[in-house]
């Protein structure tokens, strides 16, 4: 659960919007602990508009620097690390995995593993502080606008493909020459390659079984073998390859926003801006 001063909310998209938005949330910490945070894979992009202080993001030399205050975080294949440097607040867009190509502009494969500087694009777009919903509800409106002008459109092949990873169900028989073009399309509109999703996926069912501090390791064995796994050492690579920790380290040590953001405890607020 959230603790005294940190509150994180989850809001379904409004119809206009679906197909597109799979959720946008919000989150705030006044007292942040000044810890570090390991942000795990979830295969879908995110739009993000830090109304408090940016996070620390570490880059791959070691280095702790500051994050725009807004940006677009593409499709992840390896853990992420934030530290917060001040009282949090922020309100974000958690696209489909396939939903947020034509609103980026350019194939989301150039994002994947990075965080783009979006200050510029989200210049006009204001978010009042302390409110939730009318954070949802301005960034919705402005996403509306968004989609009216630039027309945004879905691949369905690749949408079927995307559900087709979600429900874990069998891939169908491509012939190569019809395989390498999906993967092109996927590239481009999802960021990842179809069995990099599904990966993805498959590690996110037994993550969310893992968030919850106290749970058995027999428990996230069971977990795993539900989820896909065909046993413990295979899942433990999938921990050290999306997390670079185990299970029982990220339950352990999980704060803040990493603690939030996977944890299941936080349903759906259910609003819907008018």
């Amino acid at each position: 659960m959230a603790g005294e001063g940190e509150r994180y909310q989850e809001f379904e998209p409004p119809p206009s919007l679906r197909g597109f938005v799979r959720k946008i949330w919000t989150y705030a910490d006044l007292n942040p602990a000044p810890a570090v945070q390991r942000i795990a894979p979830d295969g879908c992009p995110e739009l993000i508009l830090d109304i408090g202080s940016p996070y620390e993001e570490l880059d791959d030399d070691g280095v702790w620097g500051l994050q725009p205050s807004a940006i677009f975080a593409g499709q992840m294949t390896k853990p992420l690390a934030l530290r917060p440097a001040g009282p949090t607040e922020l309100v974000a867009v958690r696209f489909e995995p396939d939903g947020a190509r034509d609103w980026l502009g350019f194939s989301v494969d150039r994002a994947t593993d990075r965080r783009l500087d979006m200050t510029d694009r989200l210049a006009g777009l204001t978010a009042p502080a302390g409110d939730p919903e009318g954070q949802v509800a301005a960034f919705v409106a402005w996403l509306e606008t968004q989609k009216a002008k630039q027309g945004w459109s879905l691949d369905p092949v690749v949408r079927a493909a995307v559900e087709a990873s979600t429900d874990d169900r069998p891939s169908p028989d491509r012939p190569p020459s019809e395989q390498r073009a999906l993967q092109r399309r996927f590239a481009d509109r999802v960021g990842v390659s179809p069995r990099m999703l599904r990966s993805i996926f498959r590690f996110r069912r037994v993550f969310d079984h893992a968030a919850h501090p106290g749970q058995a390791a027999d428990g996230w064995l069971e977990a795993g073998l539900e989820a896909g796994y065909f046993d413990q050492p295979q899942m433990a690579r999938d921990f050290r390859r999306f997390l670079g920790c185990t299970a029982t380290e990220w339950a352990r040590e999980q704060q803040a926003l990493a603690k939030a953001i996977a944890s299941e405890t936080y349903k759906p607020a259910g609003f819907h801006p008018a």
